[in-house]
């Protein structure tokens, strides 16, 4: 383990050296966030997945940095250029800009103006006129004159090309430009005037100039996205003449005919040379760091939708509603398997809403109803207030069910599998009905990329999208554990060191041998190893398991340590589970030794009070208030809403209409605040004011400032 690594992650994340330490052999050793987070606190020091998925981060990108390093100075080296000076550098180097910038001048190069000036003799001119020696440049030009070089004025100007990328390679030069982009870069939009018409949905950027350190990730984005599909023109410049006059400060030595040709020479390295390149790098710079909070956005919110409230085992109906084919329904009973399906017609054109209405009271008679998922597409609303009219024999909840992305699971593999003799609105109706029941086991088979619960998904790096989305849904779902024995493939594919092979291996196993008694069968399963056993046990639940611990997240690790304790009180472990007063006697430091500390026994402890507990909150219902369309909307209407989806700007709301309406952060709260998130969540239920409708362009301001949220 490389100590300089180890430095530097403690220093750029605050956390003692041995926290990283112990965390960084934990990832050598092969084991996966979830699991150091949960169950390896005492080698942590308690840290929680985001210092632990930081760390992953850092050492992942020094270590490819180690291996850069190396390949560097084998290069230097084989061009018989490397010295000590410049090798220590290189090693105490741990910044990939500087690195490179150190590298530059020794990579191999494209046939460049100083190429063919070299070719023709010229560097030994440009290294006289670098000196910046008193005398007359022109005699000393005159000594490189040949057949190649016609004219004293070619001669200088060669020796200038060659000047000019000795600069552009000079590590205080580039370092100069690019204190000047950190500091005064502006970013600037115009129209391609060709495309003005076109390009009226980035009418706000024909024009546009901000200082780059202050301009907004969406709004960068936005830019961005107008110039690569070619309606927008977009630079990012800082103040030339003084970045020249710095470099000039730098590298000049004098008044002379010499310095006045090396001053010619910096010009034409900046603009030609270093200001591009150094464009590039701050474009791309600056286009990570918005990929980075766009990631940052999708991902929180696809954690909340993920960890939405589940109905549970119920028997559901559920419909994907719609106008001119009808509306789909499903019947699902406890564990969500399709029981029946058929298409009602209640509304226009056909508009038969009176054999609709038999039709579910019958279904929901026939199949023991106890829940309605409708989907929160087209016709959604309508069909909200055709159940209202519905009479059921017994109490029956209705919920409004977000169904993005359920036409992408509907068409998909998954589906077909799952269910092969139906057509895509039957699976999609089914989904929204798992859904109800079960947000997390039905959302992991749908790309997350399909349920667009973010900002600016499709402009964004897709490796490092696809990349924190599986982090968010491992974390999700090991978060609150997973039912073996009905538990599909795809959600345990998440689990904690399991993977795709794994998952088909366990459910093949449980159609084989029936279902799993204890969490020790789980290692009959083919290729299931101690090393995987240890990550995903603790994460994996049994309900009715032999061993009651199977069904908690205590990991089978720990199973001795409550063994003793309820060997110390003379009860039982099932007795100890039930009996509040009992577990009220032990005496946690008791337990302690040199490889159990105080967080697993707190752990333990809190596991044992409610084993298998599930961490997300309770579902509750919502109405939305009887507003048929945009045109029934007035200034200063109250209403309530429920958060569709949360971006750096604001957050969307949904009022029970087609269109959805924004608030803009500035008017979530009287405080300030930087994100949305630290206000609402996906899926809050909201009261917000209507502060602007622009009907041609449908679109909603709303507040929710100095509107009563109770």
């Amino acid at each position: 383990m490389d100590k300089t690594i180890v430095t530097i992650i403690r220093k750029e994340l605050l956390i003692n050296e041995i926290q990283v330490q112990n965390t960084i052999k934990l990832f050598d050793d092969g084991c996966t966030i979830p699991f150091i987070s949960r169950y390896r606190k005492e080698a942590t020091g308690s840290l929680d997945e985001v210092q632990i998925g930081l760390i992953k981060e850092r050492y992942e990108q020094l270590t490819e940095l180690l291996k850069r390093k190396i390949s560097i100075l084998k290069t230097i080296e084989e061009q018989g250029k490397l010295t000590d000076e410049l090798k220590l550098k290189i090693e105490q180097c741990f910044d990939s800009t500087q690195l490179e910038d150190l590298y530059l001048p020794y990579k191999v190069k494209r046939r460049t103006k100083a190429t063919i000036a070299r070719e023709k003799g010229l560097e030994p001119l440009a290294t006289d006129i670098f000196a910046q020696k008193a005398g007359s440049v022109e005699l000393l030009a005159e000594k490189f004159l040949n057949d190649s070089v016609a004219s004293i004025d070619e001669a200088l100007e060669g020796a200038r090309h060659i000047i000019a990328e000795w600069i552009n390679e000079n590590v205080s030069a580039r370092t100069i430009v690019r204190e000047s982009f950190a500091n005064s870069a502006v970013l600037a939009t115009t129209v391609v005037k060709t495309k003005a018409l076109e390009a009226e949905k980035y009418k706000d950027y024909f024009d546009f100039r901000e200082n780059l350190n202050k301009c907004p990730s969406h709004r960068i984005h936005a830019m961005m996205r107008g110039a690569n599909e070619g309606f927008l023109r977009l630079s990012i410049k800082p103040n030339e003449e003084q970045t020249i006059i710095k470099l000039n400060k730098q590298l000049l030595k004098g008044f002379n005919p010499a310095s006045e040709q090396v001053k010619l020479a910096v010009e034409d390295s900046y603009q030609r040379l270093i200001e591009p390149s150094i464009e590039t790098e701050f474009y791309n710079h600056y286009k990570e760091k918005a990929d980075e909070e766009a990631i940052k956005v999708f991902t929180e919110n696809l954690r909340q939708l993920l960890l939405l409230p589940p109905l549970g085992a119920k028997r559901i109906l559920a419909i994907d509603p719609g106008f001119r084919t009808g509306c789909k329904l499903v019947c699902l009973n406890e564990q969500g398997v399709l029981l029946y399906n058929e298409t009602i017609y209640p509304h226009p054109p056909q508009q038969d809403a009176l054999k609709a209405i038999k039709k579910i009271e019958q279904l929901s008679a026939t199949y023991k109803i106890e829940a309605i998922a409708i989907g929160n597409g087209t016709a959604s609303r309508e069909t909200e207030q055709l159940f209202k009219k519905v009479r059921f024999s017994s109490d029956v909840k209705v919920f409004i069910v977000n169904e993005a992305g359920a036409s992408v699971y509907s068409a998909s593999k998954i589906a077909r599998e799952e269910l092969p003799e139906y057509d895509v609105t039957v699976r999609g109706a089914v989904s929204i009905g798992r859904r109800l029941a079960d947000p997390l086991a039905e959302l992991v088979k749908i790309d997350p990329k399909s349920i667009g619960v973010g900002q600016y998904q499709h402009d964004v790096d897709q490796n490092k999208l696809q990349k924190s989305l599986d982090i968010t849904v491992e974390s999700c779902v090991n978060l609150v554990g997973v039912e073996v024995n009905t538990a599909s493939k795809h959600i345990l594919n998440y689990i904690s060191g399991l993977g795709k092979t794994l998952a088909e291996n366990i459910i093949l196993y449980r159609a084989e041998h029936g279902n799993f008694t204890s969490r020790k069968d789980l290692m009959s399963v083919p290729k299931m190893g101690k090393k995987t056993f240890e990550q995903c046990a603790g994460f994996i639940r049994i309900s009715n398991a032999k061993n009651p611990l199977d069904n908690s997240a205590v990991h089978p690790e720990s199973y001795h340590i409550v063994e003793k304790m309820a060997k110390d009180l003379g009860t039982s472990v099932d007795d100890l589970l039930s009996d509040a007063q009992k577990r009220a006697l032990i005496k946690p430091d008791k337990y302690i030794s040199d490889s159990i500390g105080m967080p697993t026994i707190i752990d333990i402890l809190a596991e044992l009070d409610k084993p298998g507990r599930d961490p997300r909150s309770a579902i509750s219902l919502f109405e939305f208030a009887e507003i048929k369309d945009i045109n029934a909307l007035n200034i200063g209407m109250v209403v309530p809403g429920i958060v569709s989806n949360i971006t750096n700007f604001g957050a969307f709301v949904d009022i029970g209409i087609k269109e959805n309406g924004l608030i803009h952060i500035s008017n979530i709260c009287k405080d300030f605040i930087t994100n949305p998130n630290e206000v609402l969540k996906l899926n809050q239920q909201v009261k917000v004011k209507i502060l602007e409708v622009d009907i041609d362009r449908k679109r909603i301001q709303l507040s929710m400032k100095d509107v009563n949220q109770s």
